[in-house]
């Protein structure tokens, strides 16, 4: 049961960071996601709207301690997590 709590929380995560992209995408920039997403591999700044968006994985992080649901918290900690090492990885190589 807490392996599923905690992979509930992860992909909660996962998706609350691709809606924060998506968000912070379509409110910052005039042009379309696609082209704006393909302009920031180009000119190296994808790292900076992941970070950016990962902003909003507070929400379920604090809905989740709210309701006492810890292992869902500590899984979208863990994407969280995930996600700046892959970030840290993407920068580097």
């Amino acid at each position: 049961m807490i392996k599923w709590n905690l992979l509930t929380g992860f992909i909660t995560g996962i998706a609350a960071n691709i809606a924060g992209v998506l968000l912070y995408v379509a409110l910052g920039s005039k042009a379309g996601i696609d082209a704006t997403l393909a302009d920031a591999v180009h000119n190296g700044y994808l790292g900076k709207i992941i970070a950016l968006g990962s902003v909003l994985n507070f929400v379920p992080f604090f809905i989740f301690l709210r309701k006492k649901q810890n292992y869902h918290a500590r899984g979208v900690l863990l994407a969280t997590i995930t996600i700046a090492i892959g970030i840290a990885i993407y920068k580097f190589v």
